[in-house]
């Protein structure tokens, strides 16, 4: 008897089903997990202690861009935000900061690989033991995170292709029209 049960709950039909309403939930725990930026200490280049509170003493929206000096598509990501963000800044006011995930014995390059691209228009900041990455629920990098000024997560994005920028600054520009609004 409950064996039958069992095969009627569990055919094919009902079986999709289930696995679509289980994605529905996982995505949505996952999705709304980090509602808003934890209070964890960073480290800026020079070696200072930070807390991730601090990045948000304005009015202006900010681009968080969880990255490391091993991976190509941050590189990419970041020499791609860099081309924009006097344009962007401009425009919408949006801050542009890059958290470094290297580990401790990559870390002391950050700063001189940093310097070497010319990225003057980003923040740099330290994870060193990724405290921040897993309070944001980060798994891969590159993530981009997009939060307004009191720390409220408005977008985020894992990995990077060839114009995901400009999807990007849509969002932005839809996100400060918004805040000029209220």
């Amino acid at each position: 008897m409950l064996s039958s049960f069992l095969k009627q709950i569990f055919n094919r039909k009902n079986m999709r089903k289930i696995i679509l309403i289980l994605i529905v939930i996982i995505s949505n725990s996952t999705l709304y997990a980090q509602k808003n930026i934890p209070n964890v200490q960073i480290k800026s280049l020079k070696g200072e202690n930070v807390n991730t509170i601090d990045l948000f003493n304005d009015e202006n929206l900010v681009i968080i861009s969880f990255w490391a000096t091993w991976c190509k598509p941050c590189i990419k990501e970041l020499e791609a935000y860099n081309e924009n963000i006097q344009e962007w800044t401009a425009e919408t006011g949006v801050k542009l900061t890059a958290i470094s995930v290297d580990n401790a014995r990559s870390m002391s390059n950050v700063a001189p690989f940093v310097n070497g691209r010319g990225w003057a228009n980003i923040q740099f900041y330290l994870d060193p033991n990724e405290e921040f990455k897993r309070a944001m629920n980060v798994i891969n990098v590159p993530h981009t995170i997009l939060l307004d000024s009191n720390g409220n997560i408005l977008w985020q994005h894992t990995s990077y292709s060839e114009g995901d920028e400009y999807e990007l600054f849509e969002v932005i520009k839809e996100k400060s029209m918004i805040k000029d609004e209220k």
